[in-house]
């Protein structure tokens, strides 16, 4: 790369909702922006959740200077737990992203030594080679910033992810101003989130939602109504306790985090309410249903979160019945249906009343739609541009509204997870590519590859065969005979037939491998495996996992 370059790597959040992170680089030096995870889809089994693969970052650990966080989602910071465990370098961002990372980071016990750099709306911190400015946005976490990397090409804009909100809660709007003065100075790059790039208009304003909220409680003056949200949205929190506080009920927080979200925002003066307005879940049954609202965390149906465990009956002190509506007051992530509607289905069978977004408006998108997007462009009239932060479609109507707005194809780059791109004064241009696929954790067993995960999937939808037999080495023959035991068929006629078939097949070919002189189990199972696999595979369409045991005597 040459010195008049400023290259960038795409690690994750290209092409799909989740695991953002990218490396920007300028004279050998490398800041990291941001450190997100995603959750996994339906078949990946036994998975918790998906990281960048960090390897490219941790080959060049001493040559990165910080890690810079646009906002405090957990597809932004959740994966810094794993990331600073091999690279400990300077963490920077607002008071409330900060307070958010350093929690999980102290939960995960990976916490001590690190260091925490907090940074104000429109400061200018010199990082490595690069100034870096950061630039109030509104989203649907508080303190969200957009960053401008002051680079030897010109000046490097990421949108993080935003919205232009003229009425945000807090009155804390994207600073247009200082957008329009970068345009001036001359933008060379844009990198710019995309997850609302299908949708024309302009995304609603988050004041919207309390609207809606504040006449379903009014319609509702002697039921119980639990809310559930993002324990991080703090605006969204906030409009929930302004409501409930206009009908003189009483507040219960439900959810760990939602617990330690609302302490953090309060001590930071984000989040406003009178200690003597919460009441503790224990002391809920102290009070008529129209006299509390309670706030909790689940409204992705996460299975050990509070709505699901409200859901199921579980939860402890609560239960909830024919005098609660029940208010999911989000949308579900792209994955995430399945769950939220077996939420749903359970809420119902508990004779709750459940109101979500298909009804009535009650939830906000925190990303900017084409109106939005339209403006930031204009705004800024970067030279060249990336669309980031979204599944591969969204990328693409994201560059043709770049197109759309007068910038040439050859400045427009659609790029996946594992792209580098240069950045000079005349142009943009693909560099290479580095290592960038999912990494997978599983709770119990740590990390895992696709190998396992392909074996999970094969014993969800095809079980496993077990083969077993005995054979005399001296003799070379069969004196226990071949026997096949399946878990996870279905038990019927053809499978009988099928088993049959299959065990003739093995004692087949071990017969034959004997008479050719092969007296190794190591080599007798792989002639078991073999001959099953391609009996069922070729005839019978079925790929379940083959576990063999030949012993020889």
């Amino acid at each position: 790369m040459s010195k008049a370059a400023v290259r960038v790597t795409f690690l994750g959040g290209l092409g799909e909702i989740g695991r953002n992170c990218a490396a920007i680089e300028q004279d050998g030096r490398i800041v990291v922006v941001d450190a997100g995870l995603m959750f996994p889809e339906p078949n990946m089994y036994g998975v918790d959740i998906i990281l960048p693969d960090f390897r490219w970052l941790i080959e060049r650990r001493d040559r990165i200077d910080a890690i810079v966080l646009t906002h405090g989602h957990e597809d932004h910071t959740g994966a810094l737990r794993y990331l600073v465990k091999d690279v400990n370098v300077p963490i920077y961002g607002s008071a409330l992203t900060l307070g958010f990372a350093r929690h999980r980071l102290t939960e995960a016990k990976v916490a001590k030594g690190l260091t925490f750099i907090e940074v104000a709306d429109g400061e200018r911190r010199k990082i490595g080679p690069f100034e870096i400015e950061f630039i109030p946005v509104t989203h649907s976490v508080p303190s969200a910033h957009a960053l401008a990397f002051h680079t030897s090409v010109g000046v490097v804009v990421h949108s993080g992810d935003f919205k232009l909100d003229l009425t945000p809660i807090d009155g804390r709007r994207t600073d247009i101003a200082r957008l329009a003065a970068l345009g001036d100075e001359g933008v060379a790059l844009l990198l710019c989130d995309s997850t609302n790039a299908e949708e024309p208009g302009f995304t609603a304003s988050e004041r919207s939602v309390g609207g809606a909220l504040r006449r379903l409680f009014l319609e509702r003056p002697e039921r119980r109504i639990v809310v559930a949200c993002f324990a991080s949205h703090i605006h969204r929190v906030q409009q929930i306790i302004d409501v409930a506080k206009e009908q003189n009920r009483k507040i219960v927080l439900m959810g760990r985090s939602m617990e330690n979200n609302a302490k953090l925002a309060r001590k930071l003066h984000l989040l406003h309410v009178d200690a003597s307005d919460l009441i503790d879940i224990e002391n809920i049954d102290r009070y008529q249903p129209g006299e509390v609202c309670v706030i909790c965390t689940g409204s992705q149906g996460e299975p050990l979160a509070a709505l699901s465990k409200l859901s199921r009956g579980d939860a402890r002190f609560l239960k909830v019945g024919a005098n609660d509506t029940v208010i999911l007051s989000s949308h579900p992530i792209p994955g995430n249906e399945w769950t939220v509607g077996r939420v749903i289905d359970d809420l119902h069978r508990a004779a709750a009343e459940v109101i979500h977004s298909g009804h009535e408006p009650v939830h906000a998108s925190g990303h900017a739609r084409q109106g939005e997007l339209r403006t930031f462009h204009q705004l800024l009239r970067p030279r060249n541009f990336v669309p980031v932060h979204g599944e591969y479609r969204h990328m693409v109507h994201h560059a043709e509204l770049a197109h759309s707005m007068g910038l040439a194809p050859k400045h427009v780059l659609i790029c996946e997870d594992g792209d580098q791109i240069e950045v000079t004064a005349t142009g943009i241009r693909r560099s290479g590519q580095v290592p960038a696929g999912f990494h997978y954790i599983d709770g119990s067993a740590g990390d895992l590859d696709e190998r396992p995960l392909e074996e999970r999937r094969m014993l969800a939808e095809w079980g496993v065969l077990q083969i077993s037999a005995g054979v005399d080495k001296a003799r070379g023959t069969i004196i226990q005979p071949v026997r096949l035991t399946a878990r996870g068929w279905f038990e019927g006629e053809q499978d009988r037939s099928l088993t049959d078939a299959v065990t003739n097949e093995v004692r087949t070919a071990i017969e034959t491998a004997l008479r050719d002189g092969n007296r190794d189990a190591e080599s007798l199972n792989k002639v078991a495996q073999r001959a099953a696999g391609r009996l069922l595979g070729q005839k019978y369409r079925r790929q379940p996992v083959l576990l063999a045991s030949i012993v020889v005597l």
